[in-house]
């Protein structure tokens, strides 16, 4: 039986995961593995030493494996250990927040998890959004309280939509970067992108003496062109899907790749 693992760097108490749970559902049994609090910015670290403890909970009337660990630990769990089969299909999302250019997709657990199920062989998507039209500490307050349902139902519903058309095509290990603007639907235009090449400057600002936090700035820093890249297509509103793992052509094939522009 093919299946599809849904995994996160937000954790068990995400608001998208009811959703985006429910709406993979529509395209294969779903199995998910997240971790049990918020793991953010961990890139893809492995619990070494520790052990990691996993339980069975419930969210929205959904079964979700807690793990103690972190994103790409869920990924390995969920892939390897926890059940009978490996799943066809890794998505890893919905990220609050973008996950584009180079800086912070090597920091993001939602991408970490995701490349830890494209090295054992399984074809990933990481799907993250953001938004232009407010100021990112007033949006994730928003997007975190039920009034964003229809959102992240919305979101899911699209992630579900791409992912079922490539669902056994893509090639083993291939792994896509979907950013969706947070208004966008079945109509927004979606874009091949490339990863743009950029930086961030300071993230934490001194909270007391001695004492350092992050605050949520490292503006992001151009060191090349935007053309064509994952950050142009966040600024122009549209979603970009930025293959990670393999290029345009091998990640999927071409007649496949198109039905992802279609509708």
């Amino acid at each position: 039986m093919d299946w599809i693992l849904v995994t996160n760097d937000d954790g068990v108490d995400a608001p998208g995961l009811p959703h985006l749970i429910e709406a993979m559902g529509s395209v294969a049994p779903v199995r998910t593995v997240v971790p049990d609090r918020e793991r953010s910015w961990i890139g893809k670290a492995i619990t070494r030493f520790d052990p990691i403890d996993v339980v069975e909970v419930e969210r929205n009337g959904f079964a979700v494996h807690a793990a103690t660990g972190y994103p790409a630990d869920c990924a390995q769990l969920g892939i390897h250990t926890l059940f009978d089969s490996p799943p066809a299909l890794v998505v890893s999302g919905i990220n609050l927040g973008y996950n584009h250019g180079a800086a912070y997709l090597q920091s993001s657990g939602t991408v970490g998890a995701a490349l830890e199920a494209a090295i054992a062989g399984v074809p990933a998507i990481a799907a993250s959004t953001g938004t232009l039209d407010r100021p990112w500490r007033e949006w994730r307050e928003w997007a975190e309280t039920p009034d964003s349902a229809h959102m992240w139902r919305r979101l899911a519903g699209l992630t579900a939509t791409l992912a079922g058309r490539v669902m056994g095509e893509m090639a083993p290990g291939a792994l896509l970067s979907l950013n969706i603007p947070d208004d966008a639907d079945e109509n927004t235009e979606r874009r091949f992108t490339t990863v743009a090449p950029v930086g961030y400057d300071a993230l934490f600002a001194e909270s007391g003496p001695g004492v350092f936090t992050h605050d949520f700035h490292g503006t992001l820093r151009n060191e090349g062109p935007l053309e064509g890249t994952d950050v142009a297509a966040a600024a122009d509103g549209v979603v970009s899907i930025t293959p990670l793992r393999g290029t345009h052509d091998t990640v999927i094939d071409p007649p496949i790749r198109d039905l992802l522009f279609d509708g």
